[in-house]
């Protein structure tokens, strides 16, 4: 068990020994050492959650231990055990890493404390590691899928804007991930730490946006009860990504436009604008300049935005990677919906690539999730694809055919695909003509013209 595993590390053998007995009877997992040396060499072979050791002894110090261990094990808490005549040492001693230090002669329920509250830091911290693990594999560049060269070299532009704390302009259709890569720059930038905030400014009335985006003082209008805080202050030296930045009122934009020209707000109603460390990241599905052509957007505003300009390409420019997104999205909704036997066939996976997608990769998701919970079997077919997919049939290079060199024959590949959509359906021959794209009349002339019959 981890969490509370102790080294103690002391020359004086009774001392240690009385001293690990103490902490085994108060439930800790202790091993002992009897000098500095000893201990490193132990701590290299077995993991330590806390160490405390004695400040003077022969060989390595408590101090040359405690810089060592923060060296080598800088997630290793150590506690330092001095007497009262050097206590100096052991303060200076916290200064270089050490978590805190016992008086001798040790008080045992005191130092029980004192471990118990050194522990629950260390939990704490590892906690803190733990999440900072999850947060990085979940918005880390490499989750955003695709190996189109397009979307690969947005996010190479975008992995070298994230170092920076240059405004980033996001530009895509609805649906292409644009809020996920906003996320990404967020946190693998220096400001990782801080707020992500996010607001939509199509979402909400401009009326309102005003007081959302910048806060208000009590007061300063009817339904003012109180002080509000508004997401850029809320994002102090983070992070704030203004979603459909193009919905943005013109008379709003003046007060965008000031934030990022001077790093300062004027909250509704407030005396004097306040300074405030904010990163913008915009995203629209809009053409921008379009939009300052026609006068609904502000020139200088969307130069100070665009400093780095994204370009998200819509999923019918990859089609490439349609097929490991459906497997991804089919696996997910499979373990979230517990259904870990059901199938979706590769033959299946044409329907999706010539689609085009117009809610791009949103929609793909949707589409997927809601196969995976309205499946009635325990394999996904045809029938049960919507509707718009099934009407869109395949390209015939999204099949997989090998000719051979020595030549093949056509109506041997027109008899075998013919048999097999027969096959597929059952025989059903209005089936078999619906998939095929023909009439069931002209399925049965070829059907007499290749002597195709379910008993033959």
């Amino acid at each position: 068990m981890t969490g509370n595993r102790i080294l103690v590390v002391d020359d004086e053998e009774n001392l240690r020994r009385v001293t690990q007995l103490r902490l085994q009877q108060a439930g800790y997992d202790v091993a002992t050492a009897a000098d500095g040396n000893q201990a490193l060499a132990f701590l290299e072979r077995n993991p330590r959650d806390l160490v405390l050791t004695d400040l003077r002894m022969p060989g390595l110090s408590g101090l040359e231990l405690l810089g060592r261990i923060k060296e080598a094990y800088p997630e290793v808490i150590v506690i330092l055990v001095t007497a009262f005549g050097t206590i100096e040492s052991a303060v200076e001693a916290m200064k270089h890493g050490a978590y805190d230090y016992v008086i001798k002669p040790v008080n045992t329920e005191a130092l029980k404390l004192i471990l118990s509250r050194a522990l629950e830091h260390h939990r704490l911290q590892e906690e803190v590691r733990n999440l900072r693990g999850a947060i990085d594999r979940k918005f880390g560049f490499e989750n955003i899928i695709g190996r189109a060269k397009a979307l690969l070299a947005v996010l190479d532009a975008a992995a070298r804007a994230a170092e920076s704390g240059s405004t980033v302009l996001i530009r895509g259709e609805t649906g292409t991930g644009k809020e996920l890569l906003a996320k990404a720059i967020h946190f693998n930038s220096p400001r990782r730490d801080k707020p992500f905030m996010v607001i939509n400014c199509g979402a909400i009335p401009g009326e309102l946006l005003e007081s959302e985006l910048f806060g208000h003082m009590k007061g300063s209008f009817t339904g003012a009860v109180a002080n509000k805080k508004g997401k850029i202050e809320m994002a102090d030296g983070g992070s704030l990504f203004l979603d459909e930045i193009g919905e943005m009122p013109i008379q709003l934009q003046v007060k965008l436009l000031r934030l990022l020209q001077e790093r300062e707000i004027e909250k509704i109603g407030a005396p004097q604008p306040i300074k405030v460390d904010v990163r913008i990241i915009a995203a629209t599905h809009r053409d921008l300049q379009a939009m300052v052509e026609d006068g609904a957007f502000r020139e200088d505003l969307y130069y100070r935005l665009a400093v780095i300009p994204l370009r998200l390409p819509p999923l019918r420019e990859r089609t490439g990677d349609i097929p490991e997104l459906v497997t991804l999205f089919f696996r997910k909704f499979q373990e979230r919906m517990n259904r870990p036997d059901l199938k979706l066939p590769p033959a299946l996976l044409p329907y999706f690539t010539t689609h085009r997608w117009p809610g791009n990769v949103r929609e793909l998701e949707n589409v997927i999730e809601r196969l995976v919970v309205l499946a009635p079997d325990e394999e996904i077919t045809v029938n049960d694809l919507p509707e718009f997919l099934r009407r869109e049939k395949p390209a015939l290079d999204a099949i997989e055919l090998e000719l051979p060199p020595e030549g093949i024959s056509l109506e041997a590949v027109e008899k075998e695909l013919i048999l097999r959509a027969l096959q597929k359906c059952n025989w059903n021959q209005t089936k078999a003509a619906e998939y095929l794209d023909i009439s069931r009349k002209v399925l049965i002339y070829r059907m007499e013209k290749f002597d195709l019959r379910k008993d033959g």
